[in-house]
């Protein structure tokens, strides 16, 4: 199977940190604008520069280009304000009250939209500094100095938060396969009801880390947005959110068959839940439904790992082991229903589970799910920008020329 180019490989590497990368880029942005503006203009200490080189440096390429008129609005209009007050008032108490005050009124005014904090923030701090500028100009070229430095700077080396991504994808994946095998160990012998409700708040838990992982996908998107770094931006996107979409369906569906072990424990207080071999092969199902989520998490990070080959052969043949073992659970629950008929429906649903689960992981349905959003993409990007898809169909269909990345 055709690999992710080496470059790519290679930028995901130099990556691993990027809130250290992204520490020392705003430092160096900052010392670089104040460098420049001490070398054009005549102010001793042109602090403003720096100040807006650090406001504007954002944490990624694309939102640096979609916010940075609107932050660069919103600092250059608390400077102005702070050097009008400065020039009548000067600082006081009073003075920074009446200055954060109308700052607020006019960021609103001006539309910067989630910048009118930055406003009075830029305002507040030019304010103590902006006694030694000689004139207004003066004060305003330090800050489009300032977001010049900043927005090219971020042209150089915008950072690529793949990484962090795929760790809490992977991290939400082991959390599940964690869950299975133990609810394996668990159906074993006798369950209390405390024990299976705890369960049963363990996957619902699941919501919460969902949340956190689709906001480091949501960075990781926006860092291939426009980076010129990345020439697949738009693939490992699609793969990246339709493998976590994946692992939401499993992990609403796991809630689901906590509930139903749940219920069977409610309905089980004087006995074991299943019979010995019953609980044998459904543990025995659980470690490879693990080993399967586990295997598809390394699938679908396949920009920021090295196995990926090796991980879709261990999912596929989790998936086909865990398909066998189901069969057998099936059977056996059969005969067991055939001689104690009680909770039946429980049993059904159970099966129910497992197999929308093992049918979510399924790498033909992955493989379709991705050519879906491919045309989906493709289709939209033909009815906004019909010139520019045009240009690509003649150099070359753009599906026709990606790679193929394990996992898609």
């Amino acid at each position: 199977m055709p690999e992710i180019s080496a470059p790519v490989i290679k930028l995901v590497r130099q990556t691993t940190e990027p809130v250290a990368a992204q520490t020392l880029r705003s430092t160096a942005a900052a010392v670089i604008a104040y460098v420049v503006a001490v070398w054009t203009l005549p102010q001793p200490a042109p602090l403003t520069a720096p100040l807006t080189a650090l406001l504007v440096v954002q944490v990624t390429l694309y939102a640096t280009l979609t916010t940075g008129i609107r932050r660069v609005n919103s600092v250059v209009v608390g400077v102005l304000i702070a050097i009008g007050f400065s020039a009548l008032v000067g600082l006081s108490w009073w003075s920074l009250g009446l200055t954060i005050f109308s700052s607020l009124i006019i960021g609103r005014m001006v539309r910067v939209d989630e910048f009118v904090p930055e406003v009075a923030i830029s305002a507040m701090l030019v304010l103590g500094v902006s006694q030694v500028a000689a004139t207004a100009w003066d004060r305003v070229l330090e800050t489009l100095i300032g977001a010049g430095v900043g927005l090219l700077f971020n042209l150089l080396a915008p950072p690529v938060w793949v990484q962090n991504a795929g760790v809490s994808i992977d991290e939400l994946a082991r959390e599940m396969g964690r869950m299975f095998r133990a609810m394996g160990e668990e159906v074993g012998g006798h369950i209390s009801v405390a024990q299976a409700a705890a369960r049963l708040h363990d996957a619902r838990r699941l919501d919460h880390d969902i949340v956190a992982v689709d906001a480091s996908l949501r960075q990781a998107e926006e860092s291939l947005l426009l980076n010129p770094r990345i020439r697949q931006g738009l693939l490992y996107r699609i793969v990246l959110r339709t493998g976590l979409d994946t692992l939401e369906i499993c992990a609403v569906v796991l809630r689901v068959l906590a509930r139903t072990l749940t219920d069977l424990a409610k309905a089980r207080t004087e006995e074991t839940m299943f019979p010995e071999d019953v609980a044998a092969s459904l543990r025995e199902l659980f470690a490879q439904m693990a080993d399967a989520i586990e295997s598809f998490s390394t699938l679908i990070t396949t920009p920021v790992s090295a196995n990926a080959e090796e991980a879709e052969s261990r999912l596929a043949a989790a998936l086909a082991a865990s398909r066998a073992t189901r069969d057998v659970v099936a059977d056996l629950l059969l005969e067991d229903v055939q001689e104690h008929p009680r909770q039946w429906q429980l049993h059904g649903a159970l099966l129910a589970e497992v197999d929308r689960i093992l049918d979510e992981l399924d790498i033909d349905k992955r493989a379709e799910r991705l050519g879906e959003e491919l045309d989906r993409h493709s289709a939209e990007l033909h009815e906004r920008h019909p010139r520019l898809a045009a240009l690509r169909r003649r150099l070359g269909s753009p599906r026709a020329t990606q790679p193929t990345v394990p996992g898609a």
